[in-house]
């Protein structure tokens, strides 16, 4: 898993700063990276059926291995069409291939380890993609060398499926809630998760981009990158910690406000150094945004209703990724060059007005349960395993007898 989530970090901000040495346009760019949620929506709705189908070693086997020709391609090539091709491929294995490892982990973890394999999984799921894009630093003079390493990477992440002497897990598609019935019952979950994951998608994806327009070198810009990510992973368990202990609506608002406030303090001081606390700070307001949101909508759902509204929201994290994603690129350029930083403080004053609209009209769930850190880069069905183990964690409390892993 972790070889996968480094692969997959990897390639994506070396695709993109490759492509702008190439000379590709911002509006390429877009197209080009836009391309990968477009195949993650269709690759989340059909990898798990293709599980049922043909199990999990196979289908993992044969899904890892489009994503390595993908990856060599981009090495015969050098026209946006074909990556673009090879971008939706990837988009439509990897949640295929990320739906296996989280259902395999689910159904062989006891009720006593999942704590700790959930806690292991977190952190695989955000130092992959930091350690992925501090590589693309890495010298690589003929230009070969990184795209060659994401191939081996997806190469070597079979092996320990296809050696495992285990026995593949049950597994069972997961439900899904309509998006409409989602809406009633928690309104700034919907609007706000795809809120977030826009920002996400065009802050990860252009953040790079913005930083060499504004002179920082190849290495500088991933580097910053990679600080920002770090950033926003350490701070999912403080604000997780905190929202468990008021209204998270209010914690919502905090974040949108930090977004808005280190958005505009980027596009008003341009030098380095600015650029970079920028960086770090709009990830603080951004990354754990998407955890707050769907633990305030788990307040007010059933039991029986947390895993089909996960499902859910994972679809509207793939549509704001999709939107995101060519909004980021294509904004740089905009209002003096500063276009970028301008969209992400609106899409953070958008998220904080309407939590306060929300909370006024509202009163805060008297019944709250904790937060569910879920990590939004380089995952294919986040929140869906967490949410899972929470269902399980709540039934074994009520049936002290059941001590069967949850089958995914």
């Amino acid at each position: 898993m972790f070889m996968l989530m480094v692969a997959n970090g990897l390639l994506a901000t070396l695709l993109t700063i490759r492509g702008a040495s190439l000379g590709f346009s911002d509006f390429t760019i877009s197209v080009m990276q836009a391309s990968y949620p477009l195949g993650a929506l269709a690759g989340t709705a059909l990898a798990p059926r293709l599980v049922e189908n043909v199990g999990h070693i196979r289908a993992f086997s044969a899904l890892a291995s489009l994503v390595s020709i993908a990856a060599i391609v981009h090495l015969l090539t050098s026209d946006a069409i074909s990556w673009s091709v090879m971008r939706l491929l990837g988009g439509f294995c990897y949640p295929g291939l990320y739906v296996i490892t989280e259902s395999w982990l689910n159904a062989k973890s006891e009720n006593n380890m999942r704590a700790q394999v959930l806690s292991l999984y977190f952190i695989i799921q955000l130092a992959g993609p930091a350690l992925g894009t501090a590589m693309v630093g890495f010298p690589d003079p003929t230009g070969n060398l990184l795209f060659g390493l994401v191939s081996i990477l997806i190469s070597l992440s079979i092996v320990p499926l296809l050696l495992s002497g285990n026995k593949a897990p049950e597994y069972a598609a997961p439900e899904r809630m309509s998006v409409p019935v989602l809406y009633k019952v928690s309104p700034i979950a919907v609007i706000g998760i795809v809120l977030v994951s826009i920002g996400v998608a065009a802050s990860y994806i252009s953040l790079p981009l913005y930083a060499l327009q504004n002179g920082f070198t190849t290495a500088q810009a991933s580097g910053a990158l990679v600080a920002a990510l770090i950033a926003g992973a350490v701070v999912q368990y403080p604000v997780g910690w905190l929202s468990d202990h008021t209204d998270r609506r209010y914690v919502v608002i905090g974040l949108g406000v930090v977004t808005t406030l280190s958005s505009l303090w980027m596009a008003i001081d341009t030098s380095p150094s600015h650029i970079v606390y920028g960086f770090v700070l709009i990830a603080i307001g951004l990354y754990p945004a998407y955890s707050i949101l769907t633990a305030h909508a788990n307040d007010q759902l059933k039991l029986s209703q947390i895993v089909p509204a996960s499902g859910t929201m994972v679809l509207l994290l793939n549509v704001g990724l999709l939107v995101g994603t060519m909004l980021g690129p294509n904004s740089i350029s905009l209002f003096g060059g500063r276009g970028l930083p301008f969209l992400l403080a609106a899409i953070g004053i958008a998220v904080a007005l309407f939590a306060l609209i929300r909370r006024v009209q509202v009163a805060a769930p008297t019944d709250t349960g904790d937060v569910q850190v879920v990590g939004i880069i380089g995952t294919g069905q986040p929140g869906v395993l967490q949410a899972k183990t929470w269902v399980q964690e709540e039934e074994s409390r009520t049936n002290p007898d059941s001590s069967q892993g949850f089958k995914a």
